[in-house]
């Protein structure tokens, strides 16, 4: 026994990297890329067709409310709000041929001394400045990123989609990114704002004879926004999802009386919406202090009911920030003229769905718990993003009905999928296995599906 025990440890040291002592902790290794696939990836995380072209935009949206300088007694002036874009489209060459770095810095705003906004680098499989192909037009995806957060948070999925034929335009929410994180009334006002004024942008860019490398590449037409826990809160009301009238003050001067239900019209370009953990349920208010908001934080049953394109929710069930009881979960149950999924990561919290923590984080406990999932691995759950919200979006922007395949699964529950295959690798009738997954790789996950009523 003794000497078993020697030779177990003595194969433990052996495994220790040269001058790390015993005991000493490492820290782990990233994915080469954000996006790259693991061996148990589900079968439409792997990208498509196209090589990966990446610009980025500077677009200004002029005669804005400057919620950041509001005066005392409620009076708001008025600026030209800038808006930092990254576009990632199809391009010539091999796919996943392409190499870049998007830099991005750590922090939660300007002068955090606990979270200084201290810069880093994410490995891409994009050619910057590249020209766009032209087999288009491809449907558009905007990306509206948390809080803080910023237009690189989720590369990994804008990359994997741009390569399947869509043109993604991700955008940094000015006062609301690691680095120049302000007013929150700010963060809730503008995100819808921001969403619809870059469609339009990307719209006039895409155009004939725009004299953009986006000319005829752009169907604006059929637009999806992908938004993450602030960026969902916004996507849903962008595509019509009215906020209550119990919220106007949170917000100066009674600017936010245009983001509640029955004052503004969805554009009829968006066609689908993807919500990430998706901020503004009644738990995530009230876990702010805020004691007057409606039945479902944000939204009465009017303004859910007003949502009516196909959505999409993503949400970990210990969500810990959105919140699922009380959160998610009843906003997916109540937008009931809207067709919609809901995916649920089982013991993940509120970060499924940005990039995997960068090494530059390891050394600081909160930067590094802005990205990373204690039960889950990051890469993993880019993985399972790719997966869902490539079948999704191909069904409600594409039109391909196949997809619907990848959605519709037999039973709710991955853990109850019975994987029953004959010699020739074909179904069996009892199988219930999730189209795309590999035997003994749908494990932790539910998938519902609801339609309008």
């Amino acid at each position: 026994m003794q000497r078993s025990r020697l030779c177990v440890t003595l194969a433990l040291i052996a495994t220790l990297p040269l001058g790390t002592p015993a005991g000493a902790q490492t820290a782990p290794a990233p994915l080469t890329v954000p996006g790259d696939l693991r061996p148990d990836a589900p079968e439409l995380a792997a990208r498509g067709q196209y090589a990966v072209g990446v610009r980025t935009l500077n677009l200004v949206n002029k005669g804005q409310l400057d919620l950041v300088h509001a005066g005392k007694e409620g009076t708001v002036p008025t600026y030209d709000r800038p808006l930092t874009v990254e576009v990632w489209y199809p391009a010539p060459g091999v796919s996943g041929g392409g190499s870049t770095t998007y830099t991005d810095v750590l922090g939660s705003g300007p002068g955090d001394a606990k979270r200084p906004n201290t810069p880093f680098q994410i490995p891409g499989r994009a050619t910057r400045d590249a020209s766009a192909v032209q087999g288009g037009p491809f449907p558009l995806v905007i990306v509206s990123h948390g809080y803080p957060g910023s237009r690189y948070l989720l590369s990994y999925l804008a990359e994997n989609l741009a390569s399947k034929g869509y043109v993604v335009a991700s955008i940094d929410h000015t006062d609301s990114t690691h680095g120049d994180k302000a007013a929150f009334a700010s963060t809730l006002l503008n995100r819808a704002l921001d969403d619809t004024f870059v469609l339009n942008e990307m719209a006039r860019l895409g155009a004939a004879g725009s004299g953009s490398f986006l000319s005829n590449v752009v169907n604006a037409n059929q637009t999806g926004i992908v938004g993450y826990s602030m960026g969902g809160y916004g996507a849903l009301n962008a595509a019509g999802a009215g906020y209550g009238p119990q919220m106007a003050p949170l917000v100066p001067g009674g600017a936010f009386a245009q983001r509640q239900v029955g004052r503004y019209t969805a554009d009829p370009r968006i066609k689908a919406v993807v919500a990430f953990a998706p901020w503004g349920g009644d738990a995530a208010v009230k876990a702010i202090g805020v004691n007057f908001g409606g039945k479902y934080g944000f939204w009465e049953d009017a303004g859910l009911q007003a949502l009516k394109v196909p959505t999409m929710f993503v949400v970990g069930d210990r969500d810990d920030v959105a919140f699922y009881e009380g959160g998610v979960k009843p906003l997916f149950e109540n937008a009931v003229n809207a067709e919609r999924y809901m995916v649920v990561y089982e013991n993940a919290s509120h970060n499924s769905a940005p990039n995997p923590a960068p090494a530059a984080s390891y050394g600081s406990f909160d930067d590094y718990m802005h990205y990373a999932e204690p039960a889950w691995d990051s890469g993993r759950l880019n993985n399972l993003n790719q997966h869902f919200v490539t079948a999704f979006l191909n069904l409600k922007l594409k039109g391909e009905q196949a997809a619907a395949a990848y959605l519709n699964v037999p039973v709710t529950h991955s853990n109850d999928i019975k994987f029953s295959r004959n010699a020739d690798g074909t179904p069996k009738a009892d199988d219930t296995s999730w189209k795309g997954f590999k035997d003994r790789t749908a494990r932790g996950i539910e998938l519902y599906h609801l339609l309008p009523k």
